[in-house]
């Protein structure tokens, strides 16, 4: 196994930028980026266009007096422009730092200021509006940038992107050549359980590292490689795969504005490599569940070639969710249901599980290919990790990040003097040495009795019936274990549709008692898998879909489940009365 400073040798003085340079001329006539264009059709950029377009960014934003150190926020949606923004700023010699696109003004106004952002760059008129409401609040804040406004209803002292782009283009050696291994990349703002957001800092030299790591792992080259780009870049991982791993890499990304769109671009591009949070994976999932349903015949010889390994055989089945020439594919970011994970593998697909966490530049354990199900792979190459007397898990190495920005109080809370960083998940080491992710330390429940019990592994095994789409484990000094549970808004109207169920909204089935009951016989087959104290006692069914970036579910769609405890404070209180 390779040592951290056996990787930190293979990128010794390189950065984002210059490898950048160095990918932009080897694949200078071949495409990087594509999207949708008006007519249904795709356009392209290929790797000169992206330089080009890149270098010219960099002067504009000079010329902005952008300088060297500075920092730029980014509110944009997966469009080719953050790309050639992104490196232009780092071009530039400042540093780029993603937020939410659902971030309101409130938020904006921490984050810009939090990060003593000089320019913004926005994609449209309602994202500049936000920044507008608050930009009294921002004295550091020089210049807001709006990529589209074609109507010209931005006011005269917003910039154009497009007259970024008539400016001389910086010279791009020369420009790379200026950053430096131990500069700032980029922050990524985690919401914390307590306080405000935290800014992760990452280096070129982390991100660097941890790509380099990465390629040790899966063993091949994925220079060329198609990617579909649809989480929000502020998200470690899409940042990571999608964006510094296709810059280091060469690979060739088509950027999927609406996540909802997800299923169309796979069909359509095919990827190689695909890398999808949990909650995906379980809508990929339930919609192959309900293509075989409503096909017996087709679905009992797809069963059957499943259970028999014949993995040619089901190549049109891979083919119509668009992974039918993915060499690549994982889940991470939360845990997914052992179910799902299964189905992907059996289906021939080469499925994985990857762990980490912002503060190690995404990943910290994963093996792509020799994957033992239900844990998240052994250390990457370089990385080391450990448990503490406690479970936690910790590692060391390349990927660990500079610090909490402006935050040395908590960034101490996280890294220890000998480089280790607490991730305050507890986890267990398989024979094999591969890790098993057990919960949150903070989350895991105490019941009233006494018992610690992992509520992650119970909603990932409710959540593996079609049916439910999500689900939140109540049980914390209570007397027994509860739940509340959402039914899936894509699968529910479909199963009741086939059952003959009349239903217009989504409140009217989670009140229909032959909908109940289905909920019920799967609870109760979860149940079995846990023991008795772990089994979930009783439950209620909510009436409202929890949707992204909520009071009930982070962008990325992992559950807030202090947000949820507070919200539904009465219904649970209502389970234990």
């Amino acid at each position: 196994m390779a040592t951290s400073d056996e990787l930190a040798a293979a990128v010794e003085g390189q950065t984002i930028a210059g490898e950048f340079a160095k990918t932009a001329a080897r694949r200078a006539d071949l495409t990087a980026l594509r999207w949708r264009t008006p007519d249904g059709g795709f356009g392209e950029w290929t790797w000169r266009n992206y330089a080009d377009r890149a270098a010219r960014v960099a002067g504009g934003l000079i010329r902005l007096g952008v300088e060297r150190g500075e920092r730029v926020v980014l509110m944009l949606r997966n469009r080719p422009e953050f790309h050639v923004a992104d490196i232009g700023i780092l071009l530039a010699g400042a540093t780029p730092i993603s937020i939410y696109n659902s971030s309101s003004p409130d938020q904006i106004q921490y984050l810009a200021s939090h990060s003593d952002a000089v320019v913004a760059i926005v994609e449209d008129v309602d994202f500049l509006e936000r920044f507008l409401k608050v930009r009294g609040e921002l004295p550091a804040l020089r210049q807001v940038v709006v990529v589209d406004d074609p109507d010209g209803l931005a006011p005269d002292d917003v910039v154009r992107f497009d007259s970024l782009l008539d400016v001389d283009p910086v010279d791009i050696e020369a420009a790379a050549a200026a950053v430096q291994p131990g500069d700032l990349a980029t922050v990524i703002y985690t919401s914390g359980t307590t306080g405000p957001p935290k800014g992760v800092m990452l280096s070129h030299y982390n991100v660097c590292w941890t790509t380099e790591s990465t390629r040790r792992a899966i063993g091949f080259p994925v220079e060329g490689f198609r990617l579909v780009s649809y989480l929000p870049m502020a998200h470690v991982a899409e940042r990571m795969v999608t964006h510094y791993f296709h810059v280091l890499d060469g690979t060739e990304v088509t950027s999927c504005p609406d996540p909802a769109q997800l299923a169309a671009y796979l069909r359509e591009v095919r990827p190689n490599y695909f890398f999808a949070v949990p909650r995906v994976w379980e809508k990929l999932y339930a919609g192959v569940h309900a293509a075989l349903a409503a096909d017996p015949e087709k679905g009992a010889s797809v069963w059957k070639a499943m259970e028999a390994g014949a993995v040619d055989a089901l190549a049109p089945v891979r083919a119509q969710i668009g992974l039918d020439d993915c060499k690549v594919a994982f889940s991470g970011a939360a845990p997914i249901p052992l179910e799902v994970f299964m189905l992907f593998l059996k289906l021939g697909l080469p499925m994985s599980e990857i762990y980490g966490m912002s503060e190690c530049c995404g990943p910290m354990t994963w093996e792509p290919f020799d994957v033992h199900p239900g844990t998240v792979g052994p250390p990457i190459p370089g990385c080391e990790v450990k448990l503490l007397d406690d479970g936690e898990v910790c590692c060391r190495g390349g990927n660990v990040f500079l610090g909490y920005l402006k935050d040395p109080a908590r960034t101490a809370e996280v890294l220890d003097d000998e480089g280790w960083l607490h991730s305050g998940d507890i986890g267990v080491f398989d024979d094999g040495g591969y890790v098993k992710i057990v919960d949150r330390k903070k989350e895991l429940i105490i019941t009233a009795g006494g018992k610690n019990i992992s509520p992650a592994n119970i909603e990932a095994a409710l959540k593996s019936f079609p049916l439910i789409g999500q689900a939140c484990v109540i049980g914390d000094m209570r007397p027994f274990v509860s739940a509340l549970i959402v039914l899936d808004p894509e699968v529910a109207p479909a199963w009741a549709t086939s059952r003959g169920i009349e239903a217009s909204t989504m409140a009217e089935l989670s009140r229909h008692p032959d909908v109940r009951a289905e909920v019920e016989r799967a609870v109760a087959e979860a149940n079995a898998r846990f023991s008795q104290v772990e089994q979930v006692k009783r439950f209620t069914l909510l009436t409202d879909e929890w949707l992204p970036d909520s009071e009930e579910l982070t962008p990325t769609m992992k559950l807030k489940r202090r947000g949820v405890l507070t919200k539904y404070a009465d219904e649970i209180e209502a389970l234990y009365a």
